[in-house]
């Protein structure tokens, strides 16, 4: 019988341009079970042709000393198709081109005594390269990285840099999954960044898509089948993870996530809607990924999180394989954001509907999902599974991210939809709970710009498509307006962060407001690493006020949140395991963040009765 290491080397494959200097030369390796002849065209000043041997299970491979960093190259398939690599590390002139040899051996890193964060330690900051400084690259990103340090953040995410079509794209319609984008600064770019990172002490997560490829540029399907009919999803056919064929289609994307891990030290990967990813055979491709990357976490000495992006909070994803989980490390919670949003905008529309009471928030601030078992009046069934077996750091909540905002027809932000004392209460939500929090770039000052849908397709005819279908997708909401055009460069240049808090009294206390509720989760032990089950959420008798206790360790913290528009009295709890008077520690209403001030006592007892400014929250530490 096979060891599970001997299984997982049985069936895992390098594929690509592997550049070596012990071997001097580069090994080149595709899958194309559909062809007679396989060769790759070197793009030398005078071109030189390499004639690649065919392999069991539809492989083909060669050594060609000819071939170092940075050899431009294509594959030529039965003398008649050239195609770019699909495992292409690199597409210096975008996804229609020639691909590059990349050498993965010969970066300085300097950040060798890097240990990744345990995932309770994660701080994550979402954000898009093109879009996060006005040049959009890499390297612009790393002059930003002590801003961010200094705010609090211990993580970033980074939406998708797999090569996508022109220039500027959200990166969900990358084509080419192992190849770094150009616009971006490419391989050595992403790297710099890494390092950079690391050197502040900052973990980055990568945000990775498994279940989809773009329509412009992709041309798996002249290699072989990487796709099923079996299936459908919102782009069309599925990937194939588990029809014909299927193995060497999951050895492609597991060689793919391995290469993010080892050859650019990235901490995490956040799987895109992994609900899409189709796979009834025995083994799910997202568990045999997991094991695949617990191997590499042996072979390398370091730490690895995958983290999941799911539409249908089955818990299933994140349980033990014992428990006949899949083992992934956490995953995001929308119940969370679409609870927190409806009660402070008042939206309940489109998937909206069946959100929006304040029951409900007090169930996701200690469960993380309210669908566990319920019925969906959106989805029109029973849907959701019980968190109640899983830990409060197995999931990310935020108030706003990529899709949340960009997925708005006019994408607003939280800051357009809300007055200023709404923002910080919003923020103590998210900070507070005991989930891992998620901020998404320029929420913590109120950025002001949109972030909006853009791509920058070649093709006219599928630009329009784009148009129509997102024209389409805002049916179901009450929204006013017009859809900006996906494919105007204005549409990608509005949507630029503006860091104007640098220059605005009242951005600039929002974010030292954040930046002190992130320090609080840093430096109370109540917060450190919460345990949902000695988190306790209530709501007052009138439903206006959230109590919200941590009593994991002492000191313990009481947080009030006042949800109305009006001041509201209410009393502390008397049941509490604890003992000890109260301290308010820091409140949303005090002058420091641009509030009104409130005249509080320095100590509180149990029972107290407590005079809440209106959207504003209270924070109270036990004193002993």
């Amino acid at each position: 019988m096979l060891s599970k290491i001997t299984f997982f080397m049985a069936i895992q494959r390098e594929i690509g341009a592997h550049y070596s200097p012990e071997k001097e030369g580069t090994v080149f390796t595709v899958w194309a079970p559909k062809a007679k002849q396989v060769d790759v065209l070197l793009h030398k000043p005078e071109p030189i042709r390499v004639p690649l041997q065919q392999e069991a299970m539809g492989y083909w491979t060669a050594l060609s000393e000819f071939a170092n960093s940075g050899t431009r190259y294509t594959l030529i398939l039965d003398e008649e198709t050239e195609r770019p690599d699909p495992a292409s590390h690199f597409q210096p002139d975008g996804v229609h081109g020639s691909s590059a040899v990349v050498d993965h051996t010969s970066f300085a890193w300097s950040d060798k005594n890097w240990k990744n964060l345990p995932l309770h330690e994660y701080i994550i900051y979402e954000l898009h390269v093109g879009t996060f400084t006005p040049e959009g690259t890499f390297e612009s990103m790393i002059e930003r990285l002590p801003e961010l340090k200094d705010l609090g953040i211990t993580a970033i995410e980074i939406m998708p840099v797999a090569q996508f079509p022109g220039n500027r794209n959200w990166g969900y319609d990358g084509v080419l999954p192992f190849a770094v984008q150009n616009s971006y600064g490419g391989p050595e770019g992403l790297k710099k960044l890494v390092n950079a990172c690391h050197e502040q002490g900052i973990a980055v997560v990568l945000d990775v898509v498994y279940n989809h490829m773009g329509p412009e540029g992709n041309y798996l399907n002249d290699f072989g089948p990487y796709f099923t009919d079996k299936y459908k999803t919102p782009w069309g056919s599925a990937l194939n993870f588990d029809d014909n064929h299927s193995d060497a289609v999951r050895n492609y994307f597991i060689q793919n996530a391995l290469m993010w891990l080892r050859d650019y030290r990235i901490d995490a990967l956040r799987l895109d809607a992994v609900h899409a990813i189709y796979d009834m055979g025995a083994r799910h491709f997202l568990q045999e990924l997991q094991e695949h990357v617990q191997e590499l976490e042996q072979q390398v000495g370091r730490d690895f999180i995958l983290i999941a992006e799911s539409d249908l909070n089955d818990v299933r994803l994140i349980n033990p394989v014992e428990r006949g989980g899949y083992g992934l490390d956490a995953q995001w919670s929308d119940d969370f954001h679409h609870v927190v949003h409806t009660l402070v905008t008042g939206e309940q529309e489109g998937y909206y509907v069946g959100f929006g009471k304040p029951e409900q928030l007090a169930k996701v601030m200690t469960k993380a999902f309210m669908y566990d078992g319920l019925y969906s009046e959106h989805r029109h069934r029973t849907f959701g599974s019980s968190t109640e077996h899983n830990r409060a750091e197995q999931f990310v909540v935020c108030s706003q991210n990529h899709d949340q905002v960009g997925n708005r027809m006019l994408g607003e932000r939280l800051s357009d939809l809300v007055d200023f004392e709404t923002l910080k209460l919003v923020a103590g939500l998210v900070i507070l709970s005991p989930f891992v929090p998620m901020l998404f770039m320029g929420e913590e000052y109120g950025e002001k710009n949109p972030f909006l849908y853009f791509v920058s397709h070649g093709d006219e005819e599928l630009i329009e498509a784009v148009r129509k279908g997102r024209r389409e997708e805002f049916k179901s909401f009450a929204w006013q307006g017009e859809a900006p055009d996906p494919q105007s460069e204005d549409t990608f240049n509005r949507s630029k962060i503006s860091r104007s808090y640098t220059s605005d009294t009242r951005q600039n206390q929002l974010r030292e407001f954040y930046k002190r509720l992130l320090q609080l989760r840093k430096t109370s032990v109540a917060l450190q690493r919460p345990d949902k089950d000695k988190v306790s959420a209530r709501l007052d008798a009138q439903e206006t006020v959230l109590h919200l206790v941590h009593q994991t360790k002492e000191p313990n913290l009481y947080c009030l949140f006042n949800l109305s528009d009006a001041e509201q009295s209410t009393t502390l709890s008397p049941a509490l395991e604890t003992s000890g008077s109260w301290k308010p520690i820091l409140h949303s209403a005090s002058t420091a963040w641009g509030g009104a001030n409130a005249n509080l006592p320095e100590t509180m007892e149990h029972q107290s009765e407590v005079t809440l400014p209106p959207k504003s929250v209270l924070i109270l530490q036990q004193q002993q």
